[in-house]
C-alpha cells in the first residue's frame, strides 16, 4: 500500500502526520520523504544513511556543423528550452525535462545527449523503519525527475508512506501519483480551508481517493470540518494544538514516542485510512459492470 501526505500549503503539519504516523504502522514501513527542496523528515528519525547516489536528467547538446535550423526541434519543444535561430540552435539546460523529443525528431541528426546534474537521493533507515530521500541541488528548478527517483525506492511489500511537497503544483502532481490513498493535511484557520479546497480539487481531477487530517484542531474554528462533510471527505484525525507536544516537536521529538496520547490518536489515524480503503473498494466491488445489474 502507498500512502501519500500532502497538503494545499505549507506549515500545516505534514511532515509530523507523516513521521508518527510511521513510527506507528504494525508491520514494514519505508518512508519516503519526497519534498527534496527541504526534505526535513530525517531530523525526527536520525537514519543512518548507507547509499547515496547522484540523479541525472538528460539535455540536448547541438552540433552547428550539422545543424541546419530547419526549427523543428524548436516548434516541438513546450519548454522552449531549445531554440532555433537564423544563425544558430541554443539551448537552455535548465528549462529541459529531458523528454528526447528534440533529439528524435532532428531531421539531420545533429542533436546528442549529455547529463547534468540536479541532486543526490539518499536511503537508509532509522527508528525501525526504511528511509529514502531527495535533496535538490541549490539552484535546480527541475525537482520532478528527483522526486521520481526516490519513489522508485518504494518497497514490494509492506506499506510505503511518501512526505510529499505542499501545494498543488507539479512537484505534488508527481509525488502523490500512483498513491493507494491521500491524506490531505490542513490547519484550522481561513487560509487552511482554502488551501485544502484546492488539494481536494486536485485529488478529484486525478482520481486518487483523500481524507483530511485536521491538524492544530480549534474547536472554534469548524469551517475545515464543516466543508469536509458538506464535500463527504472524510476528517480521518483531529489533532489538537498541544503545547508539549510543539515542545516535543521543537527538539526533533517523535510525539509518538514521546506523548503516549498522540501515540493512540495515530495508530486510530492508520486504522481510519484502512477502514476508508476497505470501504471504497467494497463499494466499487457492488458497481454494477457496464451498466448492468448486481445480483
Amino acid at each position: 500500500m502507498r500512502l501519500a501526505i500532502a497538503s494545499g500549503k505549507g506549515g500545516t503539519g505534514k511532515t509530523t502526520v507523516a513521521v508518527n504516523l510511521a513510527a506507528c504502522i504494525p508491520e514494514p514501513v519505508m518512508l519516503l520523504d519526497c519534498d527534496v527542496e527541504e526534505p526535513n523528515c530525517h531530523v525526527f528519525l536520525s537514519p543512518e544513511i548507507d547509499r547515496t547516489e547522484r540523479c541525472t536528467l538528460p539535455y540536448p547538446v547541438v552540433d552547428d556543423s550539422r545543424c541546419t535550423r530547419c526549427g523543428a526541434c524548436s516548434a516541438l519543444c513546450q519548454y522552449n528550452a531549445i531554440v532555433s535561430l537564423k544563425t544558430r540552435t541554443m539551448v537552455f539546460p535548465e528549462l529541459c525535462h529531458g523528454c528526447g523529443g528534440c533529439a528524435e525528431i532532428c531531421p539531420e541528426r545533429a542533436i546528442t545527449e549529455a547529463r547534468r546534474e540536479i541532486g543526490t537521493i539518499s536511503a537508509g533507515s532509522g527508528r525501525g523503519l526504511s528511509f529514502g530521500q531527495g535533496l535538490l541541488d541549490v539552484g535546480q528548478t527541475m525537482s520532478p525527475p528527483l522526486i521520481r527517483g526516490v519513489q522508485r525506492r518504494a518497497a514490494d511489500e509492506g506499506t510505503t508512506i511518501l512526505d510529499c511537497p505542499p501545494g498543488t503544483s507539479c512537484p505534488v502532481i508527481t509525488a502523490v501519483r500512483g498513491s493507494d490513498y491521500v491524506v490531505l493535511v490542513a490547519e484550522s484557520s481561513p487560509f487552511g480551508l482554502n488551501d485544502l479546497k484546492l488539494a481536494v480539487e486536485t485529488m478529484r481531477l486525478m482520481g486518487i481517493p483523500c481524507g483530511c487530517v485536521i491538524n492544530r484542531a480549534n474547536p472554534l474554528e469548524r469551517r475545515v470540518a464543516d466543508y469536509c462533510r458538506q464535500e463527504r471527505i472524510p476528517v480521518l484525525a483531529e489533532i489538537p494544538e498541544d503545547r508539549k507536544a510543539a515542545e516535543a516537536y521543537a527538539r526533533g521529538l517523535l510525539l509518538a514516542e514521546a506523548l503516549p496520547d498522540f501515540r493512540e490518536r495515530f495508530e486510530n489515524l492508520y486504522r481510519r485510512i484502512l477502514e476508508e480503503i476497505s470501504r471504497r473498494e467494497a463499494a466499487a466491488g457492488d458497481q454494477p459492470a457496464y451498466g448492468g445489474e448486481t445480483a
